[in-house]
């Protein structure tokens, strides 16, 4: 479950990243990738480092001060600490702009909100400000692929908002509020709780995962008003809590975390109607826990669901084409209360952000999927999301 913290947005302010970490950032990314398989480590790209941004709670007692920053070996998965861009409140979700130059991270509180952070190639970044989301708690955010709307989830009260971004990065007033108010809620539950919003693949539909109705809702976007319309809705086992979905690369199967039955769930997906058709639950490789989030190699091979509870890592190995998961072990998360997954740009290592123990853990992924520790735990003030740049 999420907490709310409290403050309003900040002010816009500007810092500079002390040692040129985005600096660093923005030359690796204009370095063209090497063509290798996502999760064969045993053919990485030069030894680099790169950098993350990590998500936090800045009113909880023990939390950050705002989007903490680190980077990493690419070869080894070691994580070495950096500045907090601060100014910005409760950053439990960042997402990246397709461009590369701007995080926009929630603001988990009862007044919701989403900010945007300017990323300079000059080292400097730029809080350029915020807008409200309509809604309280919000817990996920996402860019359209277009980088022309900016998308968010909010879970205390149960809707979806939309916001225009500028040429700058920086965001407009909101376009929508869609609230979910059908289906009744789920057993146990006392309203509404959209915990994500995402494009699928095609770029067409927008799904809005809801633990509260035991629902994912898809949806088209108008790109020309920044508004949604609902397709098609597909209903969960009533009580699973569907908490947060991803899709395989091929586009026609995705998997779903579900928190309160402690399943992963395999989904079909039509990319042409946008409909979600769920297949049964199936393990999470452990009897008790509370499942956070799947992720999946670039490659499509292998994919990785974080338990908190159990505080293990599941890996599974992906078949038919996407349409079937196959569990094949469980390792420690190295952590207390992994909340959050990402892999590397090249899929060779795995984060896991720990939010009870304060740190993040990196693994590295062999060629046949295994996770392997790597490097110390990086310590970081209630560690809820992590997210590394290209």
């Amino acid at each position: 479950m999420n907490a709310a913290p409290h403050p309003s947005p900040a002010l816009p302010s500007r810092r500079s990243l002390l040692g040129g970490l985005l600096a660093g950032a923005a030359a690796l990314a204009a370095t063209p990738a090497l063509a290798t398989p996502a999760h064969a480590s045993a053919r990485r790209a030069p030894t680099a480092t790169r950098p993350l941004l990590l998500g936090t709670y800045t009113s909880a007692e023990g939390g950050g001060t705002g989007i903490g920053t680190a980077t990493y070996d690419t070869a080894t998965g070691a994580i070495t600490p950096g500045p907090v861009i601060s100014g910005v409140e409760n950053p439990s979700y960042l997402a990246l702009h397709p461009s590369g130059a701007t995080v926009y991270a929630v603001a988990e509180q009862e007044a919701g909100a989403v900010t945007a952070v300017a990323l300079a190639p000059d080292g400097t970044y730029d809080v350029l400000g915020a807008r409200p989301t309509g809604g309280s708690g919000p817990t996920h955010l996402s860019v359209h692929p277009s980088g022309r709307w900016l998308l968010s989830a909010n879970y205390t009260s149960g809707s979806v908002a939309v916001h225009p971004i500028a040429a700058d990065g920086s965001l407009g007033e909101r376009t929508d509020l869609v609230t979910h108010s059908s289906p009744p809620p789920g057993p146990g539950q006392n309203g509404p709780h959209a915990h994500q919003i995402v494009t699928a693949p095609d770029g067409g539909h927008v799904l809005a995962v809801d633990l509260g109705t035991d629902t994912v809702y898809t949806y088209r976007l108008d790109e020309s008003a920044g508004t949604l319309t609902e397709v098609s809705r597909a209903a969960l086992a009533p009580g699973s809590g569907p908490r947060h979905l991803t899709f395989h690369p091929g586009g026609r199967s995705a998997y779903l975390a579900c928190e309160l039955d402690n399943t992963t769930v395999v989904c079909a997906y039509d990319p042409e109607s946008g409909t979600l058709t769920p297949g049964p639950g199936q393990s999470t490789g452990s009897d008790t826990g509370y499942p956070a989030q799947l992720v999946v190699t670039g490659d499509g091979s292998y994919a990785y669901l974080a338990n908190r509870g159990p505080n293990s890592l599941t890996r599974y190995a992906v078949e038919d084409g996407g349409a079937a998961l196959r569990l094949l072990d469980t390792v420690p998360a190295g952590g207390d209360w992994p909340r959050q997954l990402a892999l590397s740009p090249d899929s060779s290592l795995l984060f896991a952000a720990n939010q009870r123990s304060s740190t993040v853990t990196a693994f590295r992924i062999g060629s046949d999927g295994a996770l392997t520790p790597a490097g110390d735990p990086l310590p970081a003030p209630v560690a809820v999301c992590v997210l590394p740049l290209p």
